[in-house]
């Protein structure tokens, strides 16, 4: 179990502290919802979270592979709906591999990126669209 606390900053920005490390990060309401979008939404770190499971999974599952993913990019898209209620409906990851990766470990690791936590986690109705373009 982690623990985090958030706090309520005012004028629609939190703060959230990591428990185990300390670290903080801050949401700020987007523009389009009356926010200043200064920094990440509360949904903008979801498809972002996303990406980063995807990339995480991918390097624990594969560590012992001698596959070197170091420098993938993760290009993300989240769209919101346009009629309420307001919620994410699609996130799109294009991943950018890089140089060298056997043809034949890439299936092994399009199945780990539909298989992360997140990508488990998310509910039905969101769509995800997770994409790995090899540069050879």
């Amino acid at each position: 179990m982690v623990t985090f606390t958030v706090t309520y900053d005012g004028a629609l920005r939190c703060s959230a502290v990591h428990g185990p490390s300390g670290a903080t990060l801050l949401t700020d309401a987007p523009k389009d919802n009356h926010g200043r979008g200064e920094s990440f939404s509360p949904t903008d770190l979801i498809a972002t979270s996303l990406a980063t499971c995807v990339l995480t999974t991918m390097a624990i599952l594969t560590r012992n592979d001698g596959l070197a993913l170091d420098g993938i990019r993760a290009e993300v898209e989240k769209h919101m709906t346009s009629t309420p209620p307001r919620r994410i409906a699609r996130i799109v990851v294009r991943l950018a591999m890089p140089r060298g990766i056997p043809v034949s470990d890439r299936e092994k690791l399009h199945q780990i990126a539909h298989a992360c936590p997140v990508a488990l986690s998310l509910h039905p109705d969101i769509a995800q669209e997770i994409s790995l373009a090899y540069p050879d």
